[in-house]
């Protein structure tokens, strides 16, 4: 194993997504060193400059920023991909839109980063998620604890604060995931959901709600939400950002935090050779530990939905 430079992230792609990671690693004081690559120099030169000039402000970390290129991969201790288009306001509301161009655009992003290093810790954020997560894992062989993508983080994260906002309380006092694919056959073990320690099944009488909460309605709010920022902002930046952050600061810190990720599946609920978003223990090492929740039949109906879907698409990727 190389020695790895603790503290130093290399940033792939520096377009909406990248420059709000950027920034927040930046906010968050989470990084000694950020190294971004981008295929346009220039444009990654203007974000490094710019995010450059925070650091001079009270409160704020002395954090080496700078341009370069994939060699800076070999010492470092996390790799954040944010490379390949996104989708475009009034395209096809389906991530899966971006898989042929993404496949390729991650082959040849993989290529370049295991030619110098399998022990940095990598973190996809690219779409389609899921299906890009497995065949940078699979063809490259990544070791499977050091490569997840974003996942459902974000997607858990949306679910949480609308299902606080019901109920009125605090989004954070919500324990509850999304799992499975980071699109539109993902799925919320309803029966592992509760507000501290308060089931699901007893929220309309404990929160005094009007009507029982319509579970199809808001897992469609979940799934859609993304797709609507698209449409209304141009694209999404603040929460997966924050999301990255999560992750990054969970390894920083040796957190052993709880969080959904897409991984690949190597015998979880007797499933292979795909990658979904599952609870895992995100530490220093990467993903410790692959939590398997105890899904009601609802559950494994959406788990197995959502695994043939995948699975399905993976067989017909060239």
């Amino acid at each position: 194993m190389k020695h790895l430079n603790y503290g130093k992230i290399v940033l792939i792609g520096a377009g909406h997504v990248g420059s709000a990671i950027l920034d927040s690693i930046l906010r968050m004081n989470l990084a000694d060193e950020i190294v971004v690559i981008n295929r346009n120099e220039k444009k990654a030169q203007g974000v490094v400059l710019d995010a450059s000039h925070t650091t001079a402000f009270a409160y704020s970390s002395n954090t080496n920023i700078r341009v370069g290129g994939f060699e800076e991969c070999e010492d470092a201790q996390i790799i954040i991909n944010t490379a390949g288009p996104s989708i475009q306001p009034g395209n096809s509301r389906d991530r899966m839109v971006l898989l042929q161009t993404n496949v390729e655009v991650m082959r040849e992003t993989m290529k370049k980063i295991v030619s110098y290093t399998r022990d940095a810790i990598l973190i996809n954020v690219s779409n389609p998620m899921d299906i890009l997560t497995y065949i940078a894992q699979h063809e490259f062989r990544y070791p499977m604890n050091k490569i997840f993508g974003t996942g459902t983080l974000l997607d858990t994260a949306r679910f949480n604060k609308m299902l606080a906002d019901i109920c009125k309380v605090d989004a954070k006092n919500v324990t509850g995931f999304v799992m499975g694919e980071h699109g539109g056959t993902c799925f919320i073990p309803w029966n592992c959901v509760n507000i501290v320690g308060i089931p699901f099944s007893e929220f309309q009488s404990q929160f005094e709600l009007e009507e029982p909460i319509d579970k199809e309605k808001l897992l469609h709010e979940v799934k859609v939400s993304g797709l609507d920022i698209v449409e209304l902002k141009g694209y999404t930046s603040s929460g997966i950002a924050l999301s990255v952050c999560r992750l990054v600061g969970a390894i920083m810190r040796n957190e052993k935090a709880v969080v959904p990720v897409s991984t690949v599946l190597d015998g979880e609920y007797g499933l292979a050779e795909v990658a979904m978003s599952m609870p895992c223990v995100i530490s220093r090492n990467g993903i410790d530990r692959v939590l398997q929740l105890p899904l009601d039949e609802e559950g494994k109906k959406g788990l197995e939905h959502c695994y043939e879907y995948l699975h399905g698409i993976i067989g017909q990727i060239q």
